[in-house]
């Protein structure tokens, strides 16, 4: 692997480090998805810094950004745009919507209407959109981060299978430790590091940096090694629904990228276990009989990593 593409990472981290307090864990599983081109969903508590970290990375990659704050009356054309009928020419002009942009901040996802939800389906599978029977493409790289709140549960609506499963991760912030909680006081007590920030990258190291993940060897058997997990995921009897393929794709996507962020050009199965949980945990659905016996998808997970023999690469 290039030195050129390590050191390119590990600029971003670093940059990023300069806001964030500690929470690297949930700083690469971004950029993991990021290299992957997949979308990522913060789901926790408000106050822990959801928006800051997409803040810090918009910055930081100096990508066009655009936060959208999801509010019941946000209609589905002030996401993908309009057209508009303009009296000089005659002629009806597309207006561009919050969705034109590379990075996009979806805050409070589950605070609007399904139907504004929905908009955003084409655009996170298929990187475009289509207005009034025409269809426009984003701009590359693009990549949504959508926040909701795992607690407060009035006036949302629940984010529904179909949309979940186009995010590629969902990811939990947490709370500080004592030590990073006095440097937080620290650091934010006067201006905020944001102000100071500045892009690390360029939009075409970027996508250089995407093309790279790509040439990540993955064998024959690592791959038997996600089918075999998805396959026990469809079969376990706790679960109603289990997993996809694309959820699998994603998965593996998601293996290779982080070989390729810990300096490797290929996959191990470490690399498809520790994925295992933040990309499955949204996509799988439990049995009502088994959410009566209190049972968790935390606590399935581990049974079905269990339940397959890891393979000899």
């Amino acid at each position: 692997m290039e030195q050129k593409a390590l050191d390119l990472m590990e600029s971003i981290r670093h940059n990023i480090g300069h806001v964030m307090v500690g929470k690297q864990q949930a700083i690469d599983l971004i950029l993991i998805s990021l290299l992957s081109k997949g979308h990522v969903l913060l789901e926790d508590i408000p106050g822990i810094g959801k928006t800051t970290l997409v803040s810090a990375l918009s910055r930081t990659l100096g990508l066009s950004f655009q936060r959208i704050q999801f509010t019941p009356d946000i209609m589905p054309s002030d996401i993908t745009g309009f057209d508009m009928y303009n009296q000089k020419t005659g002629e009806f002009e597309y207006r561009k919507g919050m969705i034109m942009n590379q990075l996009v901040l979806a805050d409070e996802i589950n605070r609007t209407s399904p139907k504004t939800q929905s908009s955003l389906l084409e655009a996170m599978q298929e990187n475009q959109i289509s207005v009034d029977g025409r269809t426009y493409y984003l701009p590359q790289p693009f990549m949504v981060l959508a926040t909701q709140n795992p607690i407060e549960q009035i006036g949302t609506y629940p984010l529904p299978e179909a949309q979940l499963d186009r995010f590629m991760m969902r990811i939990a912030i947490g709370y500080p430790n004592i030590e990073e909680e006095m440097e937080i006081y620290s650091r934010f007590s006067a201006n905020s590091p944001l102000n100071k920030l500045e892009a690390v990258v360029t939009c075409e190291q970027i996508i250089w940096l995407q093309e790279q993940v790509q040439q990540v060897f993955c064998s024959d058997a690592v791959k038997r090694y996600v089918a075999l997990l998805a396959d026990a995921s469809r079969k376990h009897p706790d679960l109603l629904l289990g997993l996809s393929p694309r959820g699998a794709l994603m998965l593996l996507l998601a293996s290779r990228s982080r070989a390729f962020l810990l300096g490797r050009d290929y996959v191990l199965p470490e690399d498809v276990q520790n994925m295992f949980e933040p990309v499955l945990a949204h996509r799988l659905l439990l049995k009502p009989e088994s959410r009566l016996k209190r049972k968790t998808i935390p606590q399935v997970l581990p049974e079905i990593l269990q339940s397959i023999a890891i393979p000899r690469t």
